[in-house]
């Protein structure tokens, strides 16, 4: 079921030739267009189309070149953020806008009041936070320091934001880009009721069966160009992901693996636990070459004490480490590096890259020591540059340059850096965390042929993800993860998606044990 009956007449917002250059690039190019109360409008493009910088202009945080928006009828004063919230317009940002060091209650009611004033009502408001948390599904303690959570627990936070302060107009900037498939159900069927209730939402999202489901009208973006606008009931997606980028898709399709030696062992492994984040608890795993091991689980269920551990950033608590053959002591990330092991982090801002860095130093983070990029110890910048000028054309890397600060990037652009600085360095194990998370189907589609071609090549994949679509495409074998334990191997295609989602909620460890 749609929302398209629920669309009422009046006009709650209006975007009027809104234009936004940055340089050379021009990131909205006269766009126009106007929201109805009680409506949901989707908004698709590419990575890099414009969306997110549409979104921050009717935010506030960047100024339009040109045109203006109205609210409800009044012109919105431009780069004020306040202005934005005080006239009923929240926003749920893609990337996090959290104080690390406050508690999940702090960071929500930044904003609202002075942290420590009495009348702030900290009792009343943890217990609506505790309401709205049940109410939709993304539980999370009120007083947890955001620095201790994991990204799907962030993402939980930030919505939960906006829904605390009562937004008129909801702006959704993929808001389930790390949420089950259930709590994503559980979103959709609060914002129905609140749509029913007067609610008007601007729905970001690449995945375009939750577009269908919960949008009235589509309207896309392409090179900052307003290029198409459709109601939801008159079109599907294969049109719609043709209309995004301009061509036919093709999902790709893995032949059967022939699976070599095993390059990584973990034998009886355990590590400790980091503040919220579960340890690995006495695994047993096998990465082999020319395979993909996919390892599916709920957000916050031991994903990133494997992904730290194959990558270095820990080391084992108990059990035994093996690469090759050979037992492992002294695990870091130099010896990570050393044994082939290639990274494409969970968290492309946070540690897979230094944002007021160019492309270049961004692009050579893991290999400055290396020929061509140093020359008797020193760097060799002439030779970095054009390294990454041939990963930027390889890659299809869309920026100003090399020497752009990455942090102007769209985050499937970046991801595109991580993922060829990852592969041109030929790794034997490749840990591929959340490759796709919050990327467009034709971003997707070019990340999941590249592992594919990496493991037709003889790599190791080790791909760690919470979309189990993602996984059941290209996984070789299955295994799921759930409070820090891992379930026995499935077989392509032994394992139903409602099956695997039992082994996620934990059921079926108990029985195996």
């Amino acid at each position: 079921m749609t929302l398209q009956d629920t669309a009422r007449d009046e006009t709650v917002l209006r975007l009027s030739g809104i234009t936004k250059r940055f340089g050379a690039l021009t990131a909205n190019d006269a766009i126009s267009f106007s929201l109805a109360k009680g409506e949901v409008v989707a908004l698709l493009g590419e990575n890099g189309a414009g969306k997110t910088t549409l979104m921050n202009i009717l935010f506030g945080h960047y100024t339009a070149d040109a045109g203006e928006v109205e609210v409800f009828g009044q012109a919105l004063p431009p780069g004020q953020p306040g202005a934005a919230l005080a006239a009923g317009v929240g926003m749920v940002h893609q990337h996090f806008t959290l104080a690390d060091n406050m508690t999940v209650l702090e960071n929500v009611l930044l904003g609202t009041g002075s942290l420590w004033s009495p009348g702030l009502g900290k009792p009343a408001a943890r217990r609506r936070l505790q309401a709205l948390s049940e109410d939709f599904g993304l539980r999370v303690d009120p007083d947890a320091r955001v620095a201790e959570l994991s990204v799907g627990e962030r993402q939980r936070v930030e919505i939960l934001k906006a829904l605390y302060r009562d937004a008129r107009v909801l702006i959704l900037d993929e808001p389930t880009a790390v949420l089950t498939p259930q709590e994503a159900d559980a979103l959709f069927l609060t914002l129905r009721r609140m749509v029913a209730q007067g609610l008007s939402v601007i729905f970001i999202s690449h995945k375009l069966h939750e577009v269908m489901a919960i949008s009235s009208r589509v309207l896309v973006l392409r090179h900052g160009k307003l290029v198409g606008e459709v109601a939801t009931h008159d079109t599907d997606r294969h049109q719609l992901a043709t209309l995004m980028v301009g061509a036919e898709i093709t999902a790709p399709a893995p032949a059967e693996a022939r699976p070599g030696a095993v390059l990584m062992r973990l034998a009886g492994l355990s590590t400790t636990p980091q503040g919220n984040r579960p340890g690995l608890r006495g695994i047993d795993l096998d990465i082999k070459a020319g395979q993909i091991l996919g390892v599916a689980g709920v957000s916050g269920n031991g994903q990133g004490a494997l992904a730290d551990l194959v990558s270095g950033v820990t080391s084992p608590s108990e059990g035994r480490l093996e690469i090759a053959g050979d037992r492992v002591e002294g695990w870091n990330p130099r010896a990570a590096l050393a044994a082939g092991i290639g990274r494409i982090p969970e968290d492309r801002h946070r540690t897979g890259t230094v944002a007021d860095f160019t492309l270049t130093e961004n692009a050579v983070l893991e290999s400055y020591r290396d020929a061509p990029n140093a020359r008797a110890g020193w760097m060799n910048w002439s030779a970095a540059r054009r390294t990454t000028e041939a990963l930027i054309a390889k890659y299809d890397v869309r920026c100003p340059g090399s020497e752009a600060r990455i942090r102007l990037l769209s985050g499937g652009n970046m991801q595109k850096l991580i993922l060829g600085r990852v592969l041109e360095a030929a790794p034997r194990i490749i840990l591929a965390n959340q490759p796709v998370r919050g990327l467009d189907i034709g971003a997707v589609t070019y990340v999941q042929e590249q592992l594919i071609a990496a493991r037709d090549a003889g790599a190791a994949v080790l791909l760690i993800s919470e979309d189990l679509d993602e996984i059941l495409t290209l996984s070789d074998v299955i295994r799921v993860i759930s409070d820090g334990r891992l379930s026995p191997e499935f077989a392509r295609g032994e394992k139903t998606p409602a099956e695997l989602g039992q082994w996620m909620a934990g059921q079926g460890f108990d029985h195996a044990a």
